[in-house]
């Protein structure tokens, strides 16, 4: 198991954890964001420390493959000089030689596969790393409108409760009993304007009934002085 498969492991442990306990979503993302920074530094630093060990070993596999060109220069000579004694031991030290190489090319072949995987996943998680500092900011926005969001409709429902809607009518019987009391502290009395002209009104009666009171006197006269 690579570094990079542990961290997202690691990383949805710690998701579900703070999911279980409805924890704020914008810790959620620093925290993602702040493991992924931390990974990516322990894969580079992991990849460099093995790219300077694949470094020693080319030196190692150098040096190993001299060494058997040397035992083997040294068996020819031995041959040619009839030593076949010192020939046989020279070939033993170039085959004890030639087996090192196979084992420090494999090594080596290991080590850049090693390092291979480590490019690939510290691109994968700077890519991954990027997209989340991207879409940081949106996420964030979004959830303080969705808070907002949620602390209207309580507030909505709020309003909407009984509780609230019986405050309302009690306010507005309240008011209507004011009302009412206004009206009434002037109940059956009439104004200067509508007074003036009721006085003009009963002006005129008086007058017509003084008219008629008159003229039924003069009437009376004009009879008696008739007869």
């Amino acid at each position: 198991m690579g570094i990079f498969t542990r961290f997202r492991d690691i990383v949805s442990a710690n998701m579900n954890a703070m999911l279980d306990r409805a924890e704020d979503p914008e810790k959620l993302i620093k925290l993602m964001i702040r493991e992924m920074e931390d990974t990516l530094v322990e894969l580079k630093s992991s990849c460099a420390g093995t790219i300077a060990n694949q470094k020693k070993v080319v030196r190692l596999l150098e040096e190993t493959r001299d060494k058997e060109a040397f035992w083997d220069n040294k068996a020819g000579l031995a041959v040619s000089r009839g030593r076949d004694d010192l020939a046989r031991q020279a070939l033993l030290e170039k085959r004890r030689f030639a087996q090192r190489c196979e084992a420090v090319e494999q090594e080596m072949d290991e080590l850049g596969a090693i390092v291979e995987q480590y490019k690939d996943d510290i691109q994968e998680l700077e890519n991954k790393l990027k997209s989340a500092r991207e879409k940081q900011r949106m996420l964030v926005q979004r959830h303080i409108r969705a808070q907002r969001k949620k602390k209207a409709h309580q507030e909505i429902r709020r309003v909407d409760s009984a509780e609230v809607m019986q405050k309302f009518e009690e306010m507005e019987s309240h008011i209507e009993r004011m009302e009412a009391e206004a009206d009434l502290v002037n109940y059956g009395k009439k104004t200067s304007l509508e007074e003036a002209f009721e006085e003009l009104s009963a002006d005129d009666d008086i007058e017509r009934q003084l008219h008629d009171l008159k003229s039924s006197q003069t009437a009376q006269k004009d009879d008696t002085n008739t007869l």
